[in-house]
């Protein structure tokens, strides 16, 4: 599955690149986030809880960034896998200033299998999209405040 989009964030871009790769932050912005502990230089294992229709479960994984290029973007890698099946992906992350802070665009692709996989494209589509947009307006919430 393609996905891609663009959301404002309330900070310069340098703070909104920085804040895309602080533990603590992308931890209070991830919808279903029970931890996020760094293991290493720019990766993290992270536990994380979700449910797609009737389907719900843990999902133990790790993320990773590459191709680092500051404060402009860069790689964000993800695996996962639980009880419901498993999620792997990566997207390209830019950060763009856009006037009055900055807007961060992402383009990836996301793939799932298992359990999770048997409630539909659609379905699964429409959830990685709210789940997105959530981590988001956390993220410019968290901003916002000066966090």
């Amino acid at each position: 599955m393609k996905i891609s989009g663009a959301h404002p964030i309330p900070a310069a871009p340098e703070r909104a690149y920085a804040a895309l790769q602080d533990p603590a932050i992308l931890a209070k912005s991830m919808p279903g986030c029970e931890r996020l502990e760094q293991t290493g230089e720019d990766e993290y294992r992270m536990v994380l809880k979700m449910a797609i229709a009737s389907i719900a479960g843990q999902f133990d994984g790790r993320i990773w960034i590459t191709d680092k290029n500051p404060p402009e973007g860069f790689t964000l890698n993800v695996e996962g896998k639980g009880k419901p099946g498993f999620v792997k992906g990566s997207g390209a992350l830019r950060v763009l200033g856009n006037g009055t802070g900055a807007e961060v665009r992402y383009d990836g692709d996301v793939q799932v299998g298992g359990t999770i996989a048997a409630v539909g494209q659609r379905l699964i589509d429409t959830t990685a999209r709210l789940m997105i947009k959530r981590f988001f307006d956390k993220l410019a919430e968290q901003l916002a405040a000066g966090g």
